[in-house]
């Protein structure tokens, strides 16, 4: 009996190896190099600046994702159900403004006052004030736009509209929404991220640069010549020269790219503009130094997908926003290491306020400035 039990288990751990060694996985891991993470010091150094939070309620609503005050003064917001909510500033008068049927992760406003959308579902967008949605592009060079991710609009005349396409390998329509296909995509380390530019006079959509592993927040230079670009799955942010044409940056800098910011101590998501020429980033997890040890593991990261999800070495909440200058220069940062207020994705900021977007938040928070 005793041989028997032993033969029945070494067959079990045979086919557990085999369950995680062959199983299949959606990712194909590309070896990279992660740099030394350089901790919560200098101008990072931790503080509780974002503890203690002021809340709007949202009622059944949470996940205020992107926040943009809007032409009418009212404050818009995209939540995790899809809705796209308009409020006063102060919270009152909540209402659904629009559902695109789709998930709106970053929008803006044009001259117009039409409130330009990057959908993770659809595409690129525009939605009326009178609430008509229309599709603005969903295609570059006859490939689908799989997931638009944020968006910016310029101010000078053209009125150029410019997203990033966070994975052309990982939709979120395809892979169970949009962090399913976020992890998946940084786990890769595939960096086929794009910023495109979508031309409303010709109404052409072209790619200003790609390479990017999850290109996520996008915000213009002040002159409207340069675009800033958060590179989530390295820990960076570029700026980009918007006279680019289908710039490899996997190749690495060049006269029309630099990085700006890199090594951060966390992953990168929304950018923002502020005031007095900050541009707000959020740091929506921090690093995990197992998830860095795997970086030139690809075998390791793809044995983690066939663990249950409780498994995987995802990151412990950890509310940081930081805010940068054009040269680089960090002028602000602001956290709270008991991840109260968790995955901040960027800052909103008002004369009056700073509101703090999240990815999960049950509510919305601000600060009073």
């Amino acid at each position: 009996m005793r041989k028997k039990i032993m033969a029945a288990l070494d067959l079990l751990l045979l086919a557990a190896i085999a369950y995680l060694a062959l199983w299949p996985v959606p990712v194909k891991p590309v070896a990279w190099v992660a740099p030394a993470a350089p901790g919560y010091v200098g101008v990072h150094a931790v503080n509780d600046r974002l503890a203690h939070l002021n809340m709007i309620d949202l009622g059944r609503e949470e996940g205020p994702e992107h926040i943009v005050i809007g032409p009418d003064g009212k404050l818009y917001t995209t939540v995790a159900s899809g809705n796209i909510l308009r409020m006063n500033t102060d919270g009152s008068g909540q209402e659904v403004f629009v559902n695109t049927g789709g998930r709106v992760l970053g929008f803006d406003f044009d001259a117009a006052g039409n409130l330009v959308a990057a959908d993770a579902v659809k595409g690129l967008l525009s939605v009326s004030p009178a609430r008509r949605v229309t599709v603005l592009a969903d295609k570059v060079n006859g490939q689908p736009i799989r997931y638009a991710d944020g968006v910016v609009v310029a101010r000078n005349a053209g009125g150029k509209m410019y997203f990033s396409d966070a994975s052309t390998r990982f939709a979120p329509a395809d892979w169970g929404g949009t962090f399913e296909a976020s992890v998946l995509d940084i786990l890769e380390q595939a960096a086929t991220g794009r910023i495109l530019e979508y031309d409303p006079a010709t109404k052409a959509t072209r790619i200003v640069a790609r390479g990017l592993a999850f290109a996520n927040g996008v915000a213009l230079s002040a002159d409207e010549k340069s675009v800033f670009v958060a590179e989530t799955g390295k820990y960076r942010i570029w700026k980009i020269d918007l006279q680019a044409r289908d710039l490899d940056l996997g190749a690495g800098t060049s006269p029309q790219a630099v990085v700006l910011l890199d090594n951060l101590p966390g992953y990168p998501d929304n950018l923002m503009r502020g005031l007095d020429g900050k541009i707000w980033a959020g740091l929506v997890k921090p690093r995990n130094p197992t998830i860095d040890g795997m970086a030139d593991k690809p075998f390791l990261r793809s044995m983690t997908l066939r663990l249950p999800r409780a498994l995987w070495p995802v990151p412990k909440a950890y509310g940081h926003v930081i805010a940068f200058n054009e040269d680089g220069k960090i002028v602000a940062d602001l956290q709270d290491a008991t991840g109260a207020y968790p995955e901040t994705t960027a800052i909103t900021e008002t004369r009056e306020r700073l509101y703090v977007q999240s990815l999960h938040a049950k509510g919305l928070g601000w600060l009073k400035r």
